[in-house]
């Protein structure tokens, strides 16, 4: 097991990132789905927990076979899907993914949002006070990102919001900047196969870096396209984009699910 903490700071509220949030998951998820991979969408619908109150309960199939390195590829089936399932209790979510044909492998992400530049250093207290973890804090602004995933627009250096008027992020922005809020994510990533459990959950916690870093840049600089939207107006577009992303998704995979299963099954 490999825990990490991670800290994004953004140029927007709590409040604000709220819709934020949810516009950039389902875009991106969009835009990522192409040629039969990408994200599933097979439910999304109201949840209430007895803890965290009403919440959104979202489950998704991720097929991402070609973004394996090529020692993965070898031993997974040609096609197959890992399960994201979220739990959105706004400011706080669990997300968890877990893949079927590999039973030993699982990433659980606890996240919290708070209007701050990062500095609570207690924030996970309930969920892992005594368990030792790095925390790394990611700048949208700043760090390097991987260079096949680089857009000028989508760059906070260069960009700049016209509904809000932030932007142009200098080096040192989150000691200065305001608003300025923080996602706080608690990830564990798990592969007890023995030879193989560092090497993974590694390169798993690598591809999770990168990820939320393209993932909360990505939700900046579209925030002109969101800023204005209301809840149901980021619920509708959501429907909308989950339609539009299955029928990319589902149409080559829909044949291959069952076969995926029961290799899964057979193997285990």
């Amino acid at each position: 097991m490999l825990l990490k903490e991670y800290r994004i700071c953004m140029p927007l509220t709590v409040e604000e990132y709220r819709i934020g949030q949810l516009y950039m998951i389902s875009k991106h998820s969009h835009e990522q789905s192409d040629r039969g991979e990408g994200v599933e969408v097979v439910q999304n619908e109201p949840y209430e927990d007895p803890n965290h109150g009403n919440g959104q309960l979202t489950e998704k199939r991720v097929y991402l076979n070609s973004k394996l390195p090529s020692w993965a590829r070898a031993v997974v089936p040609k096609i197959f899907y890992i399960t994201e399932k979220a739990w959105n209790y706004y400011p706080y979510t669990i997300t968890e993914y877990t893949c079927s044909f590999l039973p030993k492998f699982s990433i659980h992400i606890e996240t919290k949002y708070e209007d701050n530049k990062g500095s609570n250093d207690n924030i996970f207290d309930n969920e892992a006070k005594d368990l030792e973890r790095e925390v790394c804090f990611i700048d949208i602004a700043c760090d390097e990102i991987p260079e096949r995933y680089y857009k000028e627009s989508e760059d906070p250096k260069h960009f700049k919001s016209e509904k809000t008027g932030r932007g142009l992020l200098k080096e040192g922005w989150r000691e200065t900047h305001q608003p300025i809020m923080c996602s706080y994510k608690l990830v564990t990533v798990k592969f007890e196969v023995w030879g193989l459990q560092t090497r993974v959950e590694q390169f798993v916690h690598k591809v999770v870096r990168d990820i939320l870093m393209i993932g909360h840049r990505q939700a900046f600089a579209w925030v002109d396209e969101w800023y204005d939207m209301t809840m149901d107006d980021v619920r509708e577009f959501e429907k909308n984009m989950h339609e539009k992303t299955n029928i990319k998704v589902c149409n080559q995979h829909s044949s291959t699910v069952d076969e995926i299963e029961s290799h899964a099954k057979s193997s285990t």
